[in-house]
């Protein structure tokens, strides 16, 4: 991986190193460098994650108590109990916990992550945004660095995630086995590691025969609203599907809503099926058949490897992927009953 320097941004920009260093300084305007400038400038080095020499080195300072946590939706409760466990356990073992939100946005994220070196933390553990890890690898090589949920592709960064594609293709053969054939996938943030698993469990078991040619996967974001109007345009379709996939919890409650404002029923209508749990589910009418993760065990094992490498020169290389359970509720129909319909564990 290339490294960059003010040099070969200099190149790259056509401005002085002189001048891309007072931009990243906040001295654009002191040294009357024209704003037109001082945007393409950090426009770039955010998109190359250029860190100035010595940076997370010099900010790192062992024994500040502090350690990152940053989620990219607070509100989603997927993450809210993940973070729950984390600040428990860092608490437990005498750090404080700083809680970021990126707001599902790659550029917040990574203001994030320097605001965090900024703070002096000594570790961080993170939930990515986006796709492009270079910052990140720079950030791991000074700094006790976990991913958890998400990681980047290649990475040599320790992770614990859930085997997405694993539970994803368990879900969907279970709606197969159910009679189901016009089966669509409401998807999350397209940049997703996650996301981007589970859409290939989904449609690896969807391939073959008839089943193939009605593959649909619509959507773009981990949000309510997203699984909100995907239904409702899906409902609106001439021929539309007898089940729903969505993957994650916040996409299925939006999904309900949309199915409950067309008078619909579940599953006598149409089925649904979600990837992710939440103790709310089974307090819905019907109980939602799930994928659920082991959210506490991820937040678990992603607090020990963090701590148990604050203080070691050598930092990632623990990538662990955590196997999910199909649970069964009431908001799949059988239309058509394959073999043992039942209890999986995955």
């Amino acid at each position: 991986m290339k490294t960059e320097t003010l040099a070969t941004l200099s190149a790259r920009l056509g401005v002085s190193i002189t001048s891309i260093s007072r931009i990243i300084n906040g001295k654009a305007e002191k040294y009357r460098i024209s704003p037109a400038t001082a945007e393409r400038v950090m426009r770039e080095v955010q998109r190359c994650g250029y860190m100035p020499a010595g940076f997370a080195q010099n900010l790192r300072k062992p024994g500040s108590g502090l350690v990152g946590l940053i989620l990219p939706s607070v509100s989603n409760p997927f993450f809210a109990d993940m973070a729950a466990v984390i600040i428990s356990e860092l608490y437990r073992r005498h750090y404080t916990t700083i809680v970021l939100d990126s707001m599902e946005d790659e550029s917040v994220f990574l203001d994030s992550v320097k605001t965090l070196l900024s703070r002096q933390v000594e570790g961080m553990i993170a939930v990515p945004c986006g796709e492009d890890g270079t910052l990140m690898e720079a950030v791991g090589k000074h700094t006790p660095l976990v991913l958890v949920d998400r990681f980047y592709k290649d990475t040599q960064l320790s992770y614990v995630t859930t085997n997405n594609y694993q539970g994803s293709l368990e879900a969907t053969r279970y709606l197969l086995d159910c009679g189901h054939t016009r089966i669509a996938c409401i998807q999350g943030a397209t940049a997703s590691m996650p996301n981007q698993e589970r859409v290939s469990g989904y449609r690896d078991a969807m391939r073959g025969g008839d089943k193939e040619a009605w593959i649909k996967i619509v959507g773009n974001e981990f949000s309510v609203q997203n699984g909100y109007l995907e239904t409702k345009l899906l409902l609106a379709a001439q021929e539309r599907p007898t089940a729903l996939f969505a993957l994650s919890n916040t996409i299925l409650l939006g999904a309900v809503k949309a199915i409950r404002e067309a008078g619909l029923r579940i599953p006598n209508d149409i089925s649904l099926i979600a990837f992710d749990d939440n103790l709310y589910m089974d307090y819905m009418t019907p109980v939602i058949t799930r994928v659920s993760q082991p959210v506490t065990d991820m937040a678990f094992l992603a607090t020990k490897l963090l701590v148990d490498s604050l203080g070691n020169d050598a930092h990632g290389g623990s990538q662990l992927r955590l196997s999910p359970t199909l649970i069964h509720g009431g908001s799949v129909s059988i239309l058509s009953a394959g073999p043992e319909i039942g209890s999986t564990e995955i």
